[in-house]
C-alpha cells in the first residue's frame, strides 16, 4: 500500500447556521486534532435562512484533508462542505492593508511599487502611508516583501475568502 504524504494546501467551504459557539467548535475540532489553519474567515452569507460561511485554508496529505472534510461534515450545525481546491474552478482573494513610513527616496519608491501592484493608498501622512491591495495570498506576499526594506510598519490581513466559479452553489 503506497501512503501520500504530500502536503497540499486547500481551501475549504463550510455553510454552518449563524448562531453562537458553531465557530468555536469549528475551531476545536482543529485544534483538537493539530490540524492547521493558515487563513479563517467568516461572514454571515444569507441573514433570512441564518447562514453564515466559513472559509478555511489549512495543509495536510490528502488522507487528513479527506479526514477535515469528513469530520467537518458530521459536526451537526453544518450544512455543506465543498473542497474549492478540488471540486473545479474557484476565485480567491485576500486583502491586506500594509503601513510603510519612509521619506524621501523610499516614500517614491513605495508609491512606485504601490502602483506596480495596483495597491490604493487610503492614508497618508507626511511621514507613512497606508496601502489597501487585495488579490491572490502570492501577491500580497510579494509587495510586503517589497515594502520591507522601504519601512514596513504594520499588516493587517483579512484571511482567504474564495467562491466556486460558474453556476454552482458555494
Amino acid at each position: 500500500m503506497v501512503v501520500d504524504d504530500t502536503i497540499e494546501r486547500h481551501t475549504i467551504a463550510v455553510l454552518v447556521d449563524n448562531e453562537a459557539g458553531v465557530l468555536a467548535r469549528v475551531i476545536g475540532l482543529f485544534s483538537g486534532r493539530g490540524y492547521n489553519i493558515e487563513s479563517l474567515t467568516v461572514a454571515e452569507t444569507d441573514a433570512d435562512e441564518g447562514i453564515s460561511r466559513i472559509t478555511i485554508v489549512t495543509s495536510g496529505t490528502p488522507m487528513i484533508i479527506e479526514q477535515i472534510k469528513a469530520q467537518l461534515d458530521r459536526l451537526v450545525p453544518v450544512h455543506r462542505v465543498v473542497d474549492l481546491t478540488t471540486e473545479g474552478a474557484s476565485v480567491e482573494r485576500e486583502l491586506a492593508l500594509v503601513k510603510v513610513a519612509g521619506k524621501g527616496n523610499k516614500r517614491v519608491e513605495a508609491l512606485r511599487i504601490a502602483d506596480i501592484f495596483r495597491a490604493r493608498a487610503i492614508d497618508s501622512t507626511n511621514e507613512s502611508f497606508v496601502f489597501e491591495i487585495s488579490g491572490a495570498t502570492e501577491k500580497l506576499n510579494a509587495f510586503v516583501d517589497l515594502m520591507e526594506p522601504l519601512g514596513l510598519v504594520d499588516v493587517s490581513r483579512t484571511g482567504v475568502v474564495a467562491i466556486a466559479r460558474g453556476k454552482s452553489e458555494l
